[in-house]
């Protein structure tokens, strides 16, 4: 009998102990990290997937354009190249853990950004390719992507500023170093209007010189 309200006891201390300890860790943010850090991993992979959905038109564009008598190889060469950086750099999920490394991959979707633009000016001023359905058909879609890929990042935006908020608030800022939750990089961008519209990949009217 001793034996046995010995061990009830030490099942019961250790599960008040156990109770203690939970309740503990979700005062001080615990499982409130847990659900941002899933949300932000959720977030990036909803922008990678959008990423590469740009990445995977860029091959038939290419090669549509290419189709069109003497249309400038310099611009068709720095879109090829601009992809092929961008698709280089492995988008891992640590990734995003890494401000050295995330910077780089959004350089060079700024690139392949800015070289698809370019790509879309030029295209304005051949009147063959622009009467192209093919093409057409293609350039919305890539609209379509540069929509959503704006849509993605915003929503990474926030997720990643509620994390960082987090990391950074007293007294959660104490578990975050306990348990390793570092302050996340976020895309960043000279003109904040630029958050809130997609680039600029359609013309209604003819390119300046």
């Amino acid at each position: 009998m001793y034996l046995t309200w010995r061990s009830l006891f030490r099942t019961l201390a250790l599960t008040l102990g156990a109770t203690a300890l939970a309740s503990s860790l979700a005062g001080c943010g615990y499982n409130e990290f847990q659900q941002k850090d899933e949300a932000v991993k959720a977030g990036w992979s909803e922008v990678l997937n959008q990423y590469q959905r740009r990445a995977d038109l860029v091959p038939n564009l290419v090669a549509t354009v290419k189709g069109e008598a003497n249309f400038e190889q310099e611009t068709l060469t720095k879109v090829v190249e601009a992809r092929s950086k961008a698709t280089s750099i492995q988008a891992t999920p640590e990734l995003i853990n890494n401000p050295e490394a995330f910077q780089k991959f959004q350089a060079a979707q700024g690139e392949l950004t800015s070289a698809l633009s370019r790509l879309m000016v030029v295209s304005e001023r051949y009147p063959d390719l622009k009467a192209n359905q093919g093409f057409q058909d293609l350039r919305v879609q890539l609209e379509g992507t540069e929509n959503r890929i704006t849509v993605a990042r915003n929503r990474y935006i926030q997720t990643v500023q509620g994390y960082n908020v987090l990391a950074r608030s007293f007294p959660t800022n104490l578990t975050a170093k306990m348990f390793g939750y570092d302050v996340k990089p976020v895309f960043t961008v000279e003109n904040e209007k630029a958050i809130s519209a997609p680039p600029a990949v359609s013309f209604d009217k003819p390119a300046s010189k």
